[in-house]
């Protein structure tokens, strides 16, 4: 069963890659990764393992997408993703796929050592 830092890698990670795809900026304070992983927490089996995506977890990609409306917003949500991923065993190549596999697209590929600071 996965425990709580595992979930919180997952979610950063989703919530890093949705957070991604929004552009329009807005004067907001940044999400935080507490948020990112009760949105996300639904993909953490997909993320470790790959199969199917639940509903839940698209829901989650969803909304998070949705939230991550300013820079700060993003690259929060990228920071939260880039220090718990490799933490609960998240995969990059699936990390990279779940905003397609749950209709969102975002402008940037994950990888560990991507550069938070330049995610716009």
């Amino acid at each position: 069963m996965a425990g709580f830092g595992e979930v919180k890698v997952v979610c950063l990670v989703v919530i890093a890659v949705v957070a991604a795809a929004a552009t329009a900026p807005h004067a907001e304070g940044a999400i935080s990764c507490g948020q990112v992983m009760s949105s996300v927490s639904p993909c953490l089996a997909y993320l470790r393992g790959g199969g199917a995506v639940a509903a839940p977890c698209c829901d989650g990609v969803k909304n998070l997408n949705k939230a991550a409306a300013t820079t700060a917003d993003r690259q929060a949500v990228c920071g939260c993703v880039k220090s718990l991923a490799p933490s609960i065993g998240a995969k990059p190549d699936l990390i990279n796929s779940l905003p397609a596999k749950c209709g969102v697209s975002f402008p940037y590929r994950y990888s560990p050592s991507m550069d938070c600071s330049k995610v716009q």
